[in-house]
């Protein structure tokens, strides 16, 4: 039987375990990558190990999200990472080089690797055929430290194309078809990989948009094969030595086949607040649009603006619009601007901003009140974009362009002749803004700068066998990292804050939780299905570790928040009968003991006091979480181990 291409990615660095779907497996990291709102957390725990210089072939630290400086913290979070970096051996991204997906996928990706990044969208990189996980920064410094990445070994998901896509549908209406398909939880413990006779018509970037958007399925990764399409983009990239064939073996077998035909496909649209919320853009014509962006990790490729540009040259957009456009690097805005790309888009109103992530994290350019925002982005959470009552909508360049021109939602067939573009012979090369880490014999001469927003890494209490403690919240299905950490250009400052930043945590769903949580001292929180959906962010978990959470019960968890949650030492456990979820409620106080044997055993009881009622729990953890939990998380662990 042979081997799918994940599979043959994931025996060639197979550290410990064996590939048998469910069970847990470690990995040899070749490549890392942070970006700076989730970065100074990572360095504060890689420098907390002691080990004076990463140890992977390359770690790359890059500043996208926090490029909005009001105030001294963003601009003492960025020196901060800058000189750690360069003490390190970590190469760093200077503000204004471009979002981390965009240019790691341009300069630094290589088929066949392994990435983990500190950002949910890092499987972006596959697209080059690389290996690439999202995780929380705590996995994130262990690898730089040459640490092991554990993940559980998933099950295989294959994506077959065939056809051609038509005029004016996209990679992006690919992505929005195949969330149709299996929705924000279908995902879940799988890789998807993407074949069939349809790849040869999708360029890198277009890849990249599709295996970006493959986080919000919950899947453990998405991948391309590295084929001659990859071999081009590189060597257009100048790059071409990075170059290796990979795919999977014709006898491969997979635990779903999924059947797309690419010329069946139509313009697509995600309707608030979900990104599986999809139905055709014709379905949604004459609604009225207050504002459009065009940007993000997902759609700011060179291939994605130029198209943009083609549309707006000669036009202007409608005058009850506002329209954003974020190049995703230095690479795309220079090459814009040498074309005359840039001036098109500049003469028909558009506002260019920076090379960065900007509106997708809530970093600016918020709608208006109750305002309809149209984006080329991967998320639409309540609340993400910063106005609490905006209504977001997800979309292809093509499809903004449409409803920034007539100013309601338009299905972009209706804007002519689609536009002829193609990927230049040669992109443009320069570095410049990526700098080199210090020599080693120099490493120890350089110093550390840390601004007063830098706080101490919290410390988590040791595991407890028993607890009994009340519950300080009950939320429903798919929360969000955003809900329970929220981004916006308010709080992202504060990231390297934990105590300012508590006071922000579940304020999208319950405003008084945190000074709840913190007067409780220790609490249980009850969830419901596929907890903690979204970004990587480990704050989600650290935040709540901080106010005292010790627990969460939930009907199920996303994949990288439960690994976080554990790095964190707070105990995940899933309702073995989903319907004892709507038997608790706030306020009530539960009863856990023997919770170390009942994580031998898999399954624990629970007692809520407050009702007289008993219910049970899953406790399905691997050998070396329970010595994580048991030790207070990752960090306590780590250097128990190393003791």
């Amino acid at each position: 039987m042979g081997l799918t291409l994940a599979q043959k990615i994931i025996k060639e660095h197979l550290v410990s375990g064996t590939m048998v779907p469910g069970t847990e497996i470690s990995l040899r990291i070749d490549q890392t990558l942070t970006q700076d709102a989730t970065g100074t957390m990572a360095y504060l725990e890689f420098e907390s190990m002691g080990i004076d210089r990463v140890r992977t072939k390359k770690s790359v630290a890059y500043i996208d999200h926090n490029t909005l400086q009001s105030g001294f913290e963003n601009a003492d979070d960025h020196r901060y990472i800058q000189s750690v970096a360069k003490k390190h051996g970590i190469w760093f991204s200077r503000p204004g080089n471009g979002i981390c997906h965009q240019v790691h996928l341009e300069r630094f990706g290589i088929p066949g690797q392994t990435l983990i990044g500190s950002d949910s969208h890092t499987p972006t990189a596959g697209g080059l055929g690389m290996l690439a996980f999202g995780a929380g920064g705590m996995d994130v410094a262990v690898a730089m430290g040459g640490g092991a990445y554990y993940i559980t070994m998933p099950k295989m998901f294959k994506v077959n194309l065939t056809g051609r896509l038509r005029p004016f549908v996209t990679a992006k209406d690919v992505s929005l078809e195949i969330l149709r398909i299996l929705s924000v939880k279908g995902g879940v413990g799988a890789i998807l990989e993407w074949g069939g006779e349809g790849l040869a018509s999708l360029s890198v970037p277009e890849r990249a948009t599709i295996t970006n958007m493959g986080t919000e399925l919950g899947a453990t990764t998405s991948l391309f094969p590295s084929d001659e399409v990859t071999r081009d983009f590189l060597r257009r990239q100048g790059r071409e030595q990075d170059y290796t064939p990979l795919f999977s073996d014709a006898d491969a077998v997979y635990d779903r086949v999924i059947d797309i035909d690419l010329s069946t496909l139509v313009p697509l649209i995600a309707c608030p607040h979900s990104p599986d919320r999809i139905v055709t853009v014709e379905s949604l014509k004459g609604t009225k649009v207050d504002q459009v962006c065009i940007g993000s990790c997902t759609n700011s490729s060179l291939l994605d603006l130029l198209k943009v540009a083609s549309l707006l040259k000669g036009k202007t957009i409608c005058d009850s619009v506002s329209v954003s456009v974020s190049p995703g690097s230095k690479q795309v805005l220079s090459m814009l601007a040498d074309s005359g790309a840039l001036s098109d888009i500049l003469s028909s109103g558009a506002r260019v901003l920076e090379c960065a992530c900007g509106p997708c994290i809530g970093m600016g350019f918020s709608p208006n009140s109750a305002g309809v925002s149209l984006r080329t982005f991967n998320r639409n959470f309540e609340g993400r974009s910063g106005t609490a009552d905006a209504r977001v909508y997800l979309v292809s360049p093509e499809t903004a362009v449409a409803a920034a021109l007539t100013g309601e939602i338009t299905d972009p067939r209706l804007l002519g002749e689609a536009p002829d573009v193609c990927l230049p012979e040669r992109f443009k090369l320069d570095d410049t803004a990526v700098l080199p880490p210090a020599d080693e014999s120099e490493a120890s001469d350089v110093q550390v700068l840390r601004g007063p927003n830098i706080k101490e890494f919290p410390v988590a209490k040791k595991g407890a066998d028993c607890l009994c403690v009340p519950v300080s919240l009950k939320v429903a299905d798919n929360i969000t990292t955003d809900h329970i950490m929220p981004a916006g250009a308010k709080i992202l400052p504060y990231r390297s804050n934990i105590p300012y930043l508590s006071r922000f945590c579940f304020a999208v769903c319950d405003q008084g939780f945190s000074e709840r949580a913190a007067s409780l001292g220790e609490s249980i929180i009850i969830g419901g299905s596929n907890y903690g959906q979204g970004s990587s962010r480990e704050h989600a978990a650290l935040v709540p570790m901080y106010l005292g959470v010790r627990c969460v019960i939930a009907k199920s968890f996303a994949r990288i928040h439960v690994a976080n949650l554990i790095n964190a030492g707070i105990v995940p456990l899933v309702f073995e009968n989903p319907d004892d979820y709507d038997t608790i409620d706030q306020g009530d106080t539960l009863s856990l003991c023997h919770l170390f044997q009942g994580m031998e055993n898999g399954r624990i009881k629970l007692e809520n006091k407050t009702k007289g009622t008993f219910f049970y729990v899953t406790a399905d953890f691997t050998d070396r979480q329970k010595s994580i939990l048991k030790a207070g998380g990752l960090l306590p662990y780590t250097k128990e181990a190393n003791q």
